[in-house]
Formats: structure tokens, sequence, C-alpha cells
């Protein structure tokens, strides 16, 4: 199939382009390199070096590959930048979006495939693992755009007729992770040990539900035999506390460093752990790796990286 990926030289979106290659599909990579890297782009891709907000050349691509599924997963995603500037990212996250959806209709896509974020959605509740049936409460400028655009999708699917996959993540880590233009904390922390920098813990009481890379790989290529148009959740159901991530992670380098505290972040939610059963039921998708395992994969990827 011909597939569209926006954000493919990006951390998740390479990684679903390597899967989709491996597959047999014929790949479109959309991808401005504010974040990803050209290093990370499949070679058997066709590649084209885009902003989404540029309307002219995005239509020229349709034209030329006239994709049949679209996933989408460019964005601005550090929670603490839509805080500081809340109507740039809503330019970057929703209206871009909105051009992309508006292309995806005109040209008949088949299936829009979109990486949304389950934490920033719900907002702190009581409810743990949460449920996708939740009240969405986001506290983040980055959470109420990933929202909106659901709502978007909804209103393409009923009024257009366009297929959509909706897949909540929680805290997705793993290699190719960028820790100056994407917010994981997996790989601040790696990259400042490496640099033998000091660390900032902000908080420490907050707990995530982090989810290996390979596994939410696995869950987009399942979501192309998604029947209907469905929203899930991609988690573990288990939750990792930030001192004890840190911790992990210390002992790698033999705990020798110690974390200088400050205040949490306004915009960041206390607790993130994510229900997966949906998913489980309908496309037998489940996690995998345990956060060793996966620590383990990514710090080696690091320390590969380093020479």
């Amino acid at each position: 199939m011909n597939i569209l990926i926006t954000g493919g030289a990006g951390f998740i979106g390479s990684h679903i382009t390597d899967a989709l290659i491996k597959k047999g599909h014929n790949i479109v990579i959309i991808d401005n390199l504010s974040t990803g890297k050209r290093e990370n782009i499949n070679l058997k891709a066709n590649f084209y070096e885009i902003d989404l907000g540029n309307t002219y050349e995005l239509l020229e691509v349709f034209k030329k590959h006239k994709p049949e599924i679209i996933y989408h997963l460019a964005a601005q995603i550090d929670v603490r930048k839509s805080v500081e500037n809340p109507i740039e990212d809503a330019k970057i996250n929703i209206i871009s979006t909105l051009k992309l959806l508006e292309l995806a209709k005109e040209f008949n896509v088949q299936h829009f495939i979109f990486s949304s974020t389950g934490g920033a959605i719900y907002g702190d509740t009581k409810s743990i693992p949460t449920q996708e049936t939740h009240n969405e409460k986001p506290i983040s400028p980055y959470g109420c755009a990933k929202l909106t655009i659901e709502k978007y999708l909804n209103f393409y699917n009923k009024v257009h007729n366009l297929k959509y996959t909706i897949l909540r993540y929680s805290n997705v880590y793993g290699p190719r992770q960028n820790s100056k233009g994407e917010a994981g904390v997996v790989s601040i922390f790696l990259d400042k040990m490496f640099a033998n920098q000091p660390l900032s813990i902000f908080g420490g009481i907050q707990s995530r539900d982090f989810v290996y890379v390979d596994d939410v790989v696995k869950a987009n290529l399942l979501a192309l035999n998604d029947r209907g148009s469905n929203t899930y959740n991609i988690g573990t159901s288990q939750e990792t506390d930030i001192i004890e991530l840190f911790t992990k992670l210390n002992n790698y380098f033999n705990n020798k460093f110690n974390p200088d505290y400050q205040p949490m972040k306004k915009g960041e939610q206390k607790r993130s752990c994510l229900n997966y059963n949906k998913i489980k039921e309908k496309l037998s998708w489940k996690p995998e790796t345990s956060i060793d395992e996966g620590l383990d994969k990514t710090y080696c990827w690091f320390l590969k990286k380093q020479g």
C-alpha cells in the first residue's frame, strides 16, 4: 500500500517506517527535521523535507504519491513548551493537522492513524490505570490540541467517511529518542549521564507508564487491521515514578549521580497510567517489553552512540 508518514524522521515515526517497509509497503515521509534526524530516515522511503503548514508542497506530494493510508506523528510534543506558548502549539498541532485532513478528504485516503496522547488528555485521574471511557480533562495546551484533533477526526469520519484509528500513547521511550526536541525523560537522563552533566528532577513524585517503542510500533501495524474507527490506549498499565526511573538508570553508572530537586513544572500531571484492555480485546495487542528490559536496550543504544 501507499502509506504517508508525517514525522517519519522522528523517534517513533522512523521505527514505524522501518517496520512498514519490511512488510513491503511503499512509504513516503514528510518531516521538517525540527526534531527528526536525517540519519533516522530509511533509504527505501521517499523523503520530503516539508513543513505541514506548507499547503502547496503538501498538495504536490499527495498528487504524486496518492497515499491510501496516513500515519500522522508530526507534532510539537513538548508539554512545557505548549504551556509557555499555547498559540504556537495550536498552529503546529491543530491548524497543520487540519490542512492534512483536508487533503486526506480530497484524495480519498482510506485510513488515518493518529498518534495521540493518553496522560496529557486524561489529566490527573482517580481511576488508575485509566480507560478510554474516562472523561478527558487535559491540563496543558498540548493535551488540549491532541483532544481537539480527536474530535475533528470524528467529524471527518461522520461527514466525509474517513476511517480513523487513534492511538493514545503513554510515555514512549527507546532508541533514537531525541532528548533535545522530544520530551522523553529517559533520553534526557541518559544524555546528561553520558555527558557527566548535573541532573535536575522537577518534583519527582510524578509516576508515568513507560512503554517501549517496539511495542508501540506493533500497535501501529495492528491498527492497519482495525475494522472500524476506534480509540485505543497504548501503555503497560504499570506505574514507575520518576525517582525510581532515575535510580534504575543511575545503576548503569555505579550510582554516581545525585540529582538537584526542583519544584514540579506547571502543566504537568502527577500520575499517568493507561489501561490497554480495549486494544488487547479488539486487535490482540499487549506490551511485551518490561521496563527493565526496555531500559537495558535503550542504555545499550545510547552506549553504542557514544562510540
